[in-house]
């Protein structure tokens, strides 16, 4: 999942940190793609409306 798919989801940076129960500046840090772990809390909490893409995950061998 994009940071700037949520972003635009949530409307503000902060709303999506708020919605997720974490700060603001963690939001800030994370790259383009969102960590494993909140995509996958985004797609639950969001009831599928942001998406969970697997393939941005691939473990490198």
């Amino acid at each position: 999942m994009f940071k700037s798919d949520a972003i635009k989801h949530f409307g503000k940076g902060n709303l999506l940190a708020k919605f997720l129960n974490i700060t603001s500046g963690s939001v800030s840090q994370w790259g383009d793609v969102i960590p494993e772990k909140q995509a996958l809390r985004l797609e639950k909490l969001t009831k599928g409306s942001l998406k969970y893409d697997p393939t941005l995950y691939k473990k490198v061998a």
